[in-house]
C-alpha cells in the first residue's frame, strides 16, 4: 500500500462527511436494495471511516459485507464503529487494502465505491472496472459518484463544513489548482476554533486528485461491460451486461 494521505487529516474527515452521506442516502440505499440475491458478499470500496458501510447494512440487511479501507486512522474509526454494534460485528469484515492490492471473492453481490475515485489513475480505473465486470453477479450494482472539479481547473478557496462540538467549531475548507494533465492539487484547510471565534489548531494538507467527467466514467463503464446511469447528486449505478 501506498503511504496514507490522511495521516494528519484523518481525525476530522467522519465530522465532515456526515452530512454529505446524509444526501448520498437516498439514492445510495435505493441502488442497493437491488443487490443480488443470494449469499454473495458487497464489497465497500474505500470504506473509510464507516459511514457507508453503514447504509449498505441497513439497505440489505442479510448479507455480509467486506470493508475495504487502506488508511490507517480512518480504519482504525471503522474497526471500532463495526465492534461497536453487535450486529455489524457478525456481518463486516474489515480488510486493510487499497484497490491495487484487495483479494476479493470471486463472486460479488455489489460494490460501494463512494468518495474515492479521484485516487485512482484513469489506467488503475479501467483495471478496477474489468476486475469487478468479472466478479460482480448478473444485476449486481456498482455504485460510484463523481466529486468536483471535473476538469482540471482552479477551485478558490471554500468553507465546506463548520461543526460544533462541545466548545469547540470544527472548520474544514479547500482550494484545488491544477497539477497534471488530468489532475489538480486539493490543498484542505482544517481548523478548530474556540467558542470566541480564535484558532486553536489549524491543519494543511495536499491531495492529489484524478480529475474525470461524467461521461468519461459513462464511457468507461461501458467499454468495461457494464450498463451504467448517472442520477442525481453524480452518483453513478452501473450493473454487468447479461
Amino acid at each position: 500500500m501506498t503511504a496514507d494521505p490522511y495521516t494528519q487529516s484523518g481525525e476530522f474527515l467522519d465530522v465532515f462527511s456526515r452530512d454529505a452521506w446524509q444526501a448520498l442516502r437516498p439514492a445510495v440505499v435505493e441502488a442497493m436494495r437491488h443487490a443480488a440475491p443470494g449469499q454473495e458478499p458487497i464489497v465497500d470500496v474505500g470504506a473509510g471511516t464507516g459511514l457507508g458501510t453503514l447504509l449498505v447494512a441497513e439497505a440489505v440487511p442479510d448479507v455480509d459485507i467486506i470493508a475495504v479501507e487502506p488508511s490507517p486512522i480512518l480504519r482504525a474509526v471503522l474497526l471500532a464503529r463495526v465492534a461497536g454494534d453487535e450486529a455489524l460485528r457478525r456481518r463486516v469484515t474489515v480488510v486493510a487494502a487499497g484497490v491495487e492490492d484487495v483479494r476479493l471473492p470471486s463472486r460479488l453481490g455489489g460494490v460501494l465505491a463512494i468518495n474515492m475515485l479521484g485516487h485512482l489513475s484513469p489506467q488503475r480505473r479501467r483495471v478496477f472496472w474489468n476486475d469487478l465486470r468479472a466478479r460482480l453477479a448478473p444485476s449486481a450494482p456498482l455504485i460510484v459518484n463523481l466529486q468536483p472539479p471535473a476538469e482540471v481547473t482552479t477551485v478558490p478557496q471554500t468553507t465546506f463544513a463548520s461543526v460544533q462540538i462541545g466548545r469547540h467549531i470544527y472548520e474544514g475548507s479547500g482550494a484545488a489548482r491544477p497539477s497534471g494533465e488530468n489532475t489538480v492539487t486539493w490543498t484542505m484547510r482544517y481548523r478548530i476554533l474556540d467558542p470566541g471565534g480564535a484558532v486553536e489548531r489549524e491543519l494543511v494538507a495536499d491531495y492529489p486528485w484524478h480529475v474525470i467527467t461524467p461521461a468519461q466514467v459513462l464511457d468507461e463503464l461501458t467499454a468495461a461491460g457494464f450498463a451504467a446511469r448517472l442520477r442525481e447528486l453524480d452518483v453513478v449505478v452501473a450493473t454487468p451486461h447479461t
